[in-house]
């Protein structure tokens, strides 16, 4: 599925009633089966965007359309957010079942495909257990697994692994590749790891600071499948020095312009 992001533009009314311009005309497109990370400083519409995307937050201006056939029950976007945001009173597999039943998926077919999906994520044997018996790299599992159960035609992810330890983190990060490439699903990612989008990402889109502008569209020249091998590659080095010269740019701009 190809996300086509024409023009977008997004601007809020703060607490005082003052018009803040969060996004300006934004025109990133998100090819089929790429895999996407959004990078900028903080503040510049990286979260707003992907909400647009994901139809909760209405453009100011533009529009996003997603090029593609659509399978009948198939959810067009589905949302990995930084914290999992799971049912406590339910199990793995009823909090995993749940985006099914909102879609009207009969019940067999539910713990079918929760089961699947599971399994996916590597979390074979915990279909019982409730969200407090968990880990937080486990829950941030079950909240994919949840998002890919529904199958999506792109998978929307909001620094889904800024909560966890560095360990856990890189782990997670090795997951989701795999999933990825069983997949093949189409992902915009938001992070704020220079790192973490470069290792994981087809091309990185840079966003300037607010309101959120494209700055550049970097591709990144690691084969796949990737390993952490290639962490140590001239074409990692060079993709992180990169895009650390353009956001190291907007930071200082930043603090000059708030120590004024």
């Amino acid at each position: 599925m190809r996300v086509v992001i024409d023009r977008v533009s997004k601007t809020y009314v703060d607490r005082r009633g003052q018009a803040v311009d969060a996004l300006g005309e934004v025109s990133p497109a998100v090819e089929s089966e790429e895999f996407v990370a959004l990078l900028g400083p903080s503040g510049c519409g990286k979260s707003t965007l992907l909400n647009v995307v994901a139809g909760l937050t209405r453009p100011s201006g533009g529009a996003v359309e997603l090029e593609g056939d659509f399978t009948p029950g198939r959810s067009p976007t589905a949302m990995v957010f930084q914290e999992p945001a799971l049912f406590p009173w339910r199990t793995v597999q009823a909090n995993v079942e749940f985006g099914l039943e909102e879609l009207g998926v009969a019940r067999a077919e539910r713990a079918r495909r929760a089961r699947e999906h599971l399994a996916l994520a590597g979390l074979t044997g915990c279909e019982t257990k409730y969200p407090h018996q968990l880990s937080g790299g486990m829950r941030q599992r079950v909240g994919i697994a949840r998002a890919l159960a529904v199958d999506p035609a792109v998978l929307l992810m909001d620094e889904p692994f800024s909560a966890l330890d560095a360990q856990t983190r890189r782990l997670m990060q090795a997951e989701l590749l795999a999933i990825w490439e069983r997949t093949r699903k189409t992902i915009v990612y938001v992070t704020h790891n220079i790192q973490e989008a470069v290792w994981l990402a087809d091309r990185v889109v840079v966003l300037s600071r607010r309101p959120g502008r494209v700055l550049a569209n970097v591709p990144i020249g690691l084969a796949r499948p990737r390993t952490e091998t290639q962490l140590v590659e001239p074409a990692f080095v060079d993709a992180v020095e990169r895009l650390w010269a353009l956001i190291r740019v907007q930071a200082l701009d930043a603090m000059r312009e708030a120590s004024q």
